[in-house]
């Protein structure tokens, strides 16, 4: 923006989330920046894929306001939300690939639902798609019962990045890989990012990940965001989660690298 202040391309007010008589979201506040990778991080059950499903609707709130791309997604029309949906992308934790579909139907399906264009040219849409992610025209011909763990990973990002989105939802994109497999993810995604230009929201408990790729972390408690900023900051929380996450045993390489 002209004065220097970054646009806020996700923001979430006093949001509460709750089943049954167990409430996972307590008026949290959170706003993303256009461009940036954020990493959220927090306990398992805590609540951080529930953030994810909640922003993209697939998860209703109780209380508190969701504004994504400048869409209020209280007062937004069908039209509106469907516009608003074409322009993010999505990489659930399995993938979530259609398992009847080969992996280039799979990367056809949103650009079929949105694009109405000849199947010619859907074809060497999503061949790029595969391109992109490392895959080949020859993998696109498989079905995802026929993919190795990283090979999902890839063709579920293809997928995600089939529409071009502005913002890309992750949710624990590396779980399930070897660290190797996991570091080339994380690279790619880093690439991507950069060459697309796309803001990222990456639910994460992957150490690693957070160091190499996020410009800021956002840690996760009691349903509240409890620390937030570039990671060497938020290791300096005196948060008891916090502090009992990243001055662990298993965060004393990535806590020993960042200072």
């Amino acid at each position: 923006m002209a004065d220097g202040t970054p646009k806020i391309v996700i923001r979430i007010s006093n949001l509460v989330v709750g089943f049954g008589n167990q409430l996972v979201l307590d008026h949290l506040s959170l706003e993303v920046r256009r461009g940036e990778i954020l990493g959220l991080v927090g306990a398992s059950g805590g609540g951080k894929s529930v953030l994810l499903r909640t922003i993209i609707g697939l998860v209703p709130k109780l209380q508190g306001r969701i504004e994504v791309m400048g869409v209020d997604r209280d007062t937004a029309n069908t039209e509106q939300e469907r516009a608003m949906e074409r322009r993010w992308g999505v990489l659930f934790q399995q993938g979530a690939l259609f398992s009847s579909l080969t992996i280039l139907e799979n990367i056809q399906f949103p650009m079929r639902e949105s694009l109405h264009i000849p199947k010619p040219l859907l074809d060497e849409l999503a061949n790029a798609k595969l391109e992109m992610v490392g895959l080949s025209p020859e993998d696109g011909m498989k079905f995802p019962s026929e993919l190795s763990g990283g090979m999902t990973k890839r063709a579920a990002l293809a997928r995600a990045i089939a529409l071009d989105p502005e913002i890309l939802f992750l949710d624990e994109p590396t779980s399930g890989l070897d660290p190797i497999s996991a570091g080339e993810f994380d690279a790619l995604i880093k690439t991507l990012q950069q060459t697309l230009n796309f803001t990222v929201f990456m639910v994460t408990h992957d150490l690693y990940s957070m160091q190499v790729q996020c410009d800021r972390i956002a840690a996760l408690a009691n349903g509240k965001i409890v620390a937030l900023g570039p990671i060497a900051e938020v290791i300096e929380s005196d948060h008891p989660w916090v502090k009992s996450y990243f001055q662990g045993k298993r965060a004393r390489v990535i806590t020993r690298a960042t200072h």
